[in-house]
């Protein structure tokens, strides 16, 4: 009983905060509105640092072009004043609407949804201001990167140039990880390229103080800790251009290991027709895309391009019309016109708890980053249950595992199969080499066994286009640093939900049975994917085996 009086003296309180709210916008000659019945948007608010929103008791709550609705509990006060002046200083034409307090502090809330990570960022490598003498030094294979290494000077003050030739021959050479391990006798530096980790160089014992400290400081880490584990950031800046490099630390052995991860943005810069889909499954994506509502699920280990294609389906739907709400862990990439959240566990903002959020926010499409745990599991199904598209990851070893797993994290049985409009798996496979590539010999058995597996493919495939069989190897040459590769393209599969997927579902069937059941209705496996890029001449019959397992007929 005290409880609903409690709730009933609180919303009589609030009605009378609203009411004066009001009449003093009425004496201020600006407009009233009421947050609680009016979307925050998150890109919006990110424009004004929380520091000045709190001291002004303004927030911006809407972005549209360079016009901003900003809302403030008083538009005459000066600390206001300042913070409508800071916006107009970054070219914004700001419209400011009165707020109660309780809406003030509702919208401050908000905050935390804003990455702060932006700002942690200290350090810059200026590519472009870089001495002349590294610039023309040809550093586009991991050779020429030793041997650029092996003529420089290893003194302290060097250390800034050796990391500069480091980080530009990482780029030169598509790397997307930088590994500096520590050993009994120096330190081993290694490139992941396409992959794979390749060694390149052999520091000095008594040099790699010297280096990793340099990375501290543009990292923003503390130089005077080397106990315990550090993650910070810095960017590498060529023009307008900047990659961003996540940096960590950790306690070794015989020193510090640290990982410089760069992250190009121009990496997930591709489009829905790059992603190395074939067409006939690239219209059933598209089909999916198009539904208003219900879930997307990509299965896939780390490393295997999800992110890459969950980021070109927000891209292919992005428009005017559209919201877009995202919640990682951590935003990665950065995608202009969309919101994005980073889940921080500090402030006990994990993806159940963001989600929940969010939807407040009135999104149209959202991509949930990973599900992780039951109540992540079950508010993503409810979202797809309730007219929004979701899109997200779930870690499984196929398509097929998807939906057991989704019963492990504890989903009703009769809310997942309503809810799914489509599951992927998905992996990487190296691309053979187009500079070093040769034909290679197709024996007879080989050829009859490629058309027999043609001949058992869906009819929906295009299997003229497969006629001319083309079958490549590779020794390497330095436009691939010798490993016969060059770059990487997906492999898919497409489990479409329906009603016979509900049934099976209902019965929680195994994963064995979903396979089964997503073969007889057509669906291409991942190695079968593999397989037809091999004939197309993209990739090898090894690389494919190296992924997906053993081909049995080979």
């Amino acid at each position: 009983m005290n409880k609903k009086l409690d709730e009933k003296l609180l919303k009589l309180r609030r009605e009378s905060e609203e009411r004066m709210a009001e009449r003093r916008a009425e004496k201020l000659g600006a407009k009233y509105i009421n947050l609680s019945k009016t979307p925050v948007n998150i890109e919006a608010l990110a424009l004004l640092p929380e520091e000045l929103a709190r001291k002004g008791r303004i927030a911006a709550i809407e972005k549209k072009n360079e016009k901003i609705a900003a809302v403030a509990v008083d538009s005459a006060s000066s600390e206001t004043k300042k913070a409508v002046d800071y916006l107009k200083s970054k070219g914004f034409d700001v419209s400011v609407f009165i707020i109660s307090q309780s809406s003030f502090i509702h919208a401050l809330d908000f905050y935390k949804f804003v990455s702060k990570e932006k700002e942690s960022i200290t350090g810059k490598i200026d590519i472009e201001k870089l001495s002349k003498e590294i610039k023309e030094k040809k550093i586009d294979s991991l050779e020429n990167i030793a041997q650029v290494l092996s003529e420089e000077e290893f003194a302290p003050r060097k250390a800034a140039e050796i990391l500069d030739i480091i980080l530009q021959g990482a780029l030169a050479n598509r790397g997307s990880d930088i590994h500096l391990e520590p050993s009994d006798k120096g330190a081993n530096l290694r490139i992941r390229i396409d992959g794979l980790l390749h060694d390149v160089f052999k520091i000095s014992k008594e040099f790699y103080p010297y280096l990793i400290s340099k990375i501290k400081l543009l990292s923003n880490l503390k130089i005077n800790i080397s106990n315990e584990p550090q993650d910070g950031r810095f960017t590498i800046k060529f023009g307008n251009h900047e990659i961003e490099v996540r940096v960590a630390v950790a306690p070794a052995q015989f020193g510090e290991v640290a990982v410089m991860r760069l992250l190009d943005p121009a990496a997930i810069n591709i489009d829905l027709h790059e992603l190395g889909i074939r067409d006939d499954d690239l219209e059933i994506v598209k089909k999916e895309l198009k539904k208003p509502n219900g879930m997307i699920l990509n299965t896939g280990p780390t490393g295997s391009g999800k992110t890459t294609t969950l980021y070109a389906f927000l891209k292919y739907k992005k428009t005017p019309e559209v919201k877009i709400i995202t919640i990682e862990d951590p935003i990665e990439y950065r995608i202009e016109g969309i919101e994005q959240t980073q889940v921080d566990e500090t402030k006990k903002y994990t993806f159940a708890d963001g989600l929940k959020s969010l939807m407040r926010q009135d999104p149209d499409i959202i991509l949930i980053g990973e599900i992780r745990d039951q109540e992540t599991a079950i508010t993503s199904v409810q979202s797809a249950l309730t007219g929004h598209l979701v899109f997200s990851t779930v870690h499984a070893n196929s398509a097929s595992g998807a939906i057991p797993r989704l019963l492990d994290l504890g989903v009703k049985a009769q809310s997942i199969g309503p809810a799914l409009n489509l599951i992927i798996g998905q992996r990487l496979v190296r691309k053979i080499c187009l500079k070093c590539r040769i034909p290679a010999q197709i024996s007879d058995d080989l050829k009859n066994k490629i058309h027999l597996f043609l001949e058992k493919l869906p009819s929906r495939i295009n299997k003229e286009k497969y006629k001319d069989i083309e079958i490549y190897e590779s020794k390497g040459c330095p436009a691939c640093n010798n490993a016969g590769y060059r770059g990487r393209i997906a492999i898919y599969e497409l489990l479409l939900a329906g009603p016979e997927i509900e049934e099976l579902i209902l019965k929680q069937a195994g994963e064995t049975e979903f396979i089964k059941f997503a073969e007889s209705q057509g669906m291409t496996t991942l190695q079968q994917d593999g397989i037809l890029k091999v004939i197309e001449g993209i990739t090898t019959f090894k690389e494919v085996e190296t992924v997906t397992g053993p081909i049995e007929w080979l």
